[in-house]
């Protein structure tokens, strides 16, 4: 579709040109959703620029671009980054913009505490990075497992304790958030909009904060023993107590988190892949359900990752069990995704695509994580490339997939403009290409023998193979620019996109792009879960 230069609709002023004050003070969820997304953007940027630098280290045998200790903070900086400051914080702020306007509400249920949880968000980010003035950040991996954060490994470094204080400013912004959701959902739906009537990315913004709500609260708490190991002199997690009563700690935190970053996303292509098929989301009720199998396993599998502690044989076997029976919910959902767009007037659009691909790398992510949920071929294959690999296709493939495909499907609500159609494919395409290239292969070098978090190898046996990665990394990182440019541009001069340019089945296709402040002047009648759909169908509804 050719790009129409037009003036500037009078809500988009409105909506974005205000004066720094108001962004600062703001208590309207769709600005703080904006800053949380600008937030998560900003990250993802940074913690991309330390994975190209790993990968240039490892792009050739014997390389030192940067020193050993330089390379472990790096390699900690990018999990945190990414998990912590982009992936939730970025879902976050989808979820802050369009959750309200989805179930037909005016605001967040407490606004002052939505602004507060956002500004958490920024001093989580400076605590941490802090580390990296004050004689090096957090140098043992995202995880930090105990013992490497005692003093005696750290020296005089702070960067453990900056990364300590930074997760449990992190853990209190997302339960202040968790809470807002769940009550704004519980309390503030327009008439009509019963539970069995909710969106599915509702109720994926449901089941996050559940999970959010129950985990957060024993990562805050692991971070807060760990200070009194490192500050009081207290032996909670050092060698000379229960190093590995850490891990349980974290992992019970850990594994969810890859839930809190990946149902959100789940949400959003139960939404896309509808609208584009032009056919309602098949089995609604066991998509729900499915939601709520993945939040109660998710927390029964924590000890997955730690096979190889030495645990009792039958503890590890329930934790076998239960790894695997998580793959049923999840499979659920992809049937129902596949049924929806089975036979339906597909429309091959840019969130479309990034959609389907999602779905392509999800799959092989879910099907190495069976893989791994066997006792014996974790024990071969932990710590090694193959693990990374599949936690890329896990979490990249199902978040940031996700994201992107979120991104071209709401910026048209968020701006009023659509994002350039050409940009959005080079960006998929790209994206899809170099991420492949990028993990795929990365399985082989775990089978190879390559151990994670080392700072170079000898073995020139791997040096093709990481040469390949490496190049793959770099065509992702000019995806990521092409987007970049394709938000910009289209920010800025982008095709007017009306108030429901895909013809949507929710609420928030319902009132202006951008919405204004109050977000609705009459909330139309909620019949079903696709309130829209159903007013276009019965001539109710005139389109924009």
């Amino acid at each position: 579709m050719a790009t129409t230069v037009l003036p500037r609709p009078k809500a988009y002023d409105d909506s974005f040109f205000k004066p720094i004050s108001i962004w600062l003070t703001t208590t309207d969820h769709k600005l703080i959703g904006i800053m949380y997304m600008v937030t998560g953007v900003l990250s993802f940027v940074v913690g991309g620029i330390f994975a190209l630098v790993m990968r240039l280290q490892l792009s050739q045998p014997n390389l030192h671009i940067v020193d050993a200790e330089t390379y472990n903070q790096i390699v900690s900086a990018h999990g945190v980054t990414m998990i912590f400051f982009f992936v939730t914080i970025f879902l976050t702020g989808i979820a802050n913009y369009m959750v309200p306007i989805m179930i037909g509400a005016r605001d967040m249920a407490f606004p002052r505490v939505n602004l507060l949880g956002f500004w958490l968000v920024p001093v989580s980010i400076i605590l941490y990075y802090s580390g990296f003035f004050t004689g090096g950040a957090l140098d043992a991996g995202w995880t930090g497992y105990a013992p490497l954060t005692e003093k005696l490994y750290q020296g005089k470094s702070l960067g453990v304790d900056f990364w300590a204080l930074s997760i449990i400013v992190w853990a209190i912004s997302g339960i202040m958030a968790s809470t807002n959701f769940l009550t704004t959902i519980l309390g503030l739906r327009a008439p009509g909009m019963r539970f069995s009537r909710l969106p599915l990315f509702v109720w994926a913004q449901v089941s996050t904060s559940i999970l959010l709500l129950v985990v957060g609260a024993p990562l805050a708490l692991a971070m807060i023993l760990l200070e009194f190991d490192r500050q009081l002199g207290t032996q909670f997690f050092t060698t000379a107590g229960r190093p590995v009563l850490y891990q349980h700690l974290f992992w019970f935190f850990g594994h969810p988190e890859v839930y809190i970053m990946i149902l959100p996303g789940f949400g959003m292509i139960s939404e896309i892949i509808p609208v584009f098929a032009r056919k309602p989301l098949f089995g609604y009720m066991s998509m729900v359900a499915a939601l709520f199998g993945i939040v109660f396993l998710s927390m029964t599998v924590w000890a997955h990752h730690m096979f190889t502690v030495g645990m009792n044989t039958y503890v590890e076997g329930f934790f076998m069990l239960m790894t695997m029976l998580i793959a049923v919910p999840t499979g659920i959902k992809f049937f129902n995704w596949i049924a929806t767009a089975w036979w339906g007037s597909v429309e091959f659009t840019v969130p479309m695509k990034f959609a389907f691909g999602f779905l392509a790398t999800f799959l092989i992510g879910g099907l190495t994580g069976i893989y791994l949920a066997s006792v014996p071929v974790d024990t071969q294959l932990h710590q090694s490339y193959y693990v990374v690999a599949h936690l890329h296709y896990v979490l990249f493939g199902g978040s940031v997939f996700t994201i992107m495909a979120g991104i071209y499907y709401w910026f048209p609500k968020i701006t009023g403009r659509l994002l350039g159609r050409t940009l959005g494919e080079w960006n998929f395409w790209t994206l899809f290409v170099g991420f492949n290239g990028t993990f795929l292969i990365m399985h082989t070098l775990g089978l190879e023998g390559m151990p994670r978090r080392i700072a170079t190898y000898a073995n020139p046996a791997w040096a093709a193979t990481n040469l390949i990665i490496t190049v793959s990394s770099f065509l992702i990182a000019f995806s990521v620019l092409l987007l970049l440019i394709n938000l910009v541009q289209s920010w800025r001069n982008g095709e007017i996109a009306g108030n429901d340019p895909w013809q949507g089945n929710t609420l928030e296709w319902a009132t202006t792009s951008p919405p204004p402040p109050y977000n609705f002047e009459r909330i139309p009648p909620v019949r079903s879960f696709m309130p829209l759909r159903d007013l276009r169908e019965s001539g109710e509804l005139v389109e924009s």
